[in-house]
This record gives structure tokens, C-alpha cells and sequence, in this order.
């Protein structure tokens, strides 16, 4: 057998192939020939349909990884959801205490009041207390209060603390402290206090 395939390709010419002819070559060109076009169609078959498989693949391993990690935060947040309930109820709670602590439209006089009575207990002689105009924001109305006073520097701390006691909530803003000719201090203070927007 090995000897006739041998035979086949004597006096073999490459140049004198006819492609018309296929019948008519030695049967060792025509076995050479089918391997080599058998092998060319698997490799282009594979390449043209294991590439665009191959890319779909890559597609689904990636997203297979993006799958497992929406999945772990998931279960984490799953795993912590009586715990963030809990935590929400508390938050709620504090929210509700801070609202409590928002004076409404209805209290704002009382609160006027109780600055006035707290800069006279530090001993400030209360030029005056005035309320300026409101800034309202999404959740709260913001009431600025103008204060002008005279007083020693320790009267302004007893004031100040005085003013962080009380049960509303009221921040200070803008301090200006001038000395005057009579060696106590001339006191310009904005006091913020927030309230419900009733409406």
C-alpha cells in the first residue's frame, strides 16, 4: 500500500496538475489534496463559528460575575433587613423628637420672650430683639432673630450658655463684639430657630 502511494507521486510534476482534471491525479495528490481541503473546512468552520460563540461566552462570563455580585449585595441587604428596619425606626424617632423640638407659628412669641428673659438674667441690657424675615426650605421655615445687647464678656457666655439650655432649637450666627467707652461690649448676634411649616 505504502509502496503504490509511493509510486503515485513518480514522475510527479506539480506544474502539470489540472484542476479540470482531478480524476486523473495520482492517488496520493488526491489524498494529500482531500486532508488538506478536509482540514482547511474544519479550521475556517471552526474559526467562524467557534469565534462568535466564543465571544458570546466571554458576554456570559462576564456578566455571570456581575450576577454574583448584584446577588452578594443583595443577600447582605436581605440578611441586614431587621436590622435597617430598626434602625429606621429609630431614625424616625429621632425625627420625630427634633420636630417636637420646632417651635410652631404659635410659639414663636414665647420663644422671643424667653431670649429676652435669658439675656436679662445674664445681666445684658437688651438694645433689641427682632425677628427678621423668614427663609422657607423644603422640610422647615428658618426664623432669623436680630439681637443687639451691651454686656461684659462674661454676661455674653452666661447668655450664650443660657441660650444653649433652652428646649427649642436655636443656633447663633454672625457674632459681632465691639468694645465700647464703657469697657463692656456691644453684642450683634443673629439667632436662627426652625419651625414646621404648618402648611
Amino acid at each position: 500500500m505504502i509502496d503504490k502511494f509511493k509510486q503515485s507521486f513518480q514522475g510527479f510534476d506539480p506544474n502539470n496538475l489540472d484542476i479540470s482534471a482531478v480524476g486523473a491525479w495520482p492517488i496520493g495528490i488526491k489524498i494529500i489534496t482531500y486532508i488538506i481541503l478536509f482540514v482547511l473546512a474544519i479550521v475556517l468552520g471552526l474559526h467562524f463559528y467557534i469565534s462568535d460563540k466564543e465571544q458570546v461566552l466571554e458576554g456570559k462570563i462576564r456578566n455571570e460575575e456581575q450576577l454574583k455580585t448584584e446577588y452578594v449585595a443583595i443577600s447582605n441587604r436581605v440578611a441586614n433587613l431587621s436590622a435597617l428596619r430598626k434602625q429606621m425606626a429609630d431614625v424616625e424617632e429621632q425625627f420625630k423628637e427634633i420636630r417636637r423640638q420646632l417651635p410652631t407659628r404659635k410659639e414663636v412669641p414665647g420663644l422671643l420672650e424667653d431670649i429676652t428673659n435669658i439675656g436679662i438674667k445674664s445681666g445684658l441690657s437688651i438694645n433689641s430683639i427682632a425677628l427678621q424675615a423668614e427663609r422657607k426650605d423644603k422640610y422647615y421655615i428658618e426664623l432669623p432673630i436680630q439681637i443687639s445687647a451691651k454686656g461684659t464678656y462674661h454676661q455674653v457666655g452666661d447668655f450664650v450658655s443660657g441660650i444653649a439650655g433652652i428646649k427649642r432649637i436655636v443656633t447663633l450666627h454672625d457674632f459681632s463684639l465691639t468694645p465700647n467707652s464703657d469697657g463692656e461690649l456691644n453684642i450683634s448676634i443673629t439667632a436662627k430657630t426652625y419651625r414646621n411649616d404648618d402648611e
